[in-house]
């Protein structure tokens, strides 16, 4: 089976006219109506565990896909105990796993007290789609700049790694110094080489390699950083395909 990760920031900040976040999910649900078989709805499962399993956040993938022919969701909560008697046969039902942005720290060790770090990889070996979007993208990388433990952002090294990458997020945000801090943190090999994405761009892996990206924002782009072996650091542009 081919392995996919679609990995993204989301928009923030939706300017006049924007469509939002909404076309890059439409695109994950697209790669994994193409993994199916049969003809039939996606399966999607959403797993807001980085926001608390915060029940607005499930009110809202309720109303927006709820009702939709061609998608049969079902959201995946881990707190107070988990929502489904078996985390594994549900999650290995999906064509799609979609991780909500929030706290990537708390997520992972809410994850890997359930034991979803295992059985995610064989998600990942079985040709469902992992997607996660802002801190929620970090997850499937080796890691990469957080603000999950204050205001301040540090590095995050402990993610899945499926693939080896680091990530960086939000990369053209103005309230927070994110470009520079990833940068550096590649430059000073805290953080292995990687990716950053500005809002509203998406990374689409088959296997561990970058297959494109994607973009619902004009101009933005995603861009590959590298240490380069003299205490600083190269970059280099990857456009980003409108949808």
């Amino acid at each position: 089976m081919r392995r996919q990760v679609f990995a993204f920031s989301g928009v923030l900040e939706p300017r006049a006219g924007e469509r939002g976040n909404r076309p890059l999910v439409d695109h994950a649900l697209a790669l994994g109506r193409a993994r199916r078989s049969a003809d039939g709805p996606v399966r999607l499962c959403y797993l807001p565990t980085a926001v608390g399993d915060d029940p607005a956040a499930v009110a809202v993938y309720a109303q927006v896909f709820g009702g939709r022919p061609d998608v049969v969701l079902t959201s995946l909560r881990l707190f107070p105990r988990p929502s489904v008697p078996d985390l594994r046969t549900h999650l290995l039902q999906q064509d799609v796993v979609f991780v909500e942005g929030g706290s990537v720290v708390n997520l992972m060790a809410v994850w890997r007290a359930h034991g979803l770090p295992a059985v995610l990889r064989e998600c990942w070996e079985a040709g469902i789609v992992l997607v996660g979007q802002g801190e929620g993208s970090l997850c499937w990388h080796a890691g990469g700049p957080t603000d999950s433990w204050s205001t301040g952002l540090a590095p995050f090294g402990q993610g899945l790694r499926l693939l080896p990458h680091s990530n960086g997020v939000h990369d053209d945000r103005t309230t927070q110094p994110r470009r520079e801090v990833y940068r550096r943190l590649v430059a000073e090999s805290v953080l292995p080489p990687g990716y950053a994405t500005e809002d509203g761009v998406g990374l689409h892996y088959i296997g561990t390699e970058l297959a494109e990206a994607v973009t619902v924002r004009p101009g933005a782009r995603a861009w590959r950083v590298r240490a380069d072996g003299d205490g600083g650091w190269t970059e280099r542009p990857v456009a980003a395909r409108l949808i």
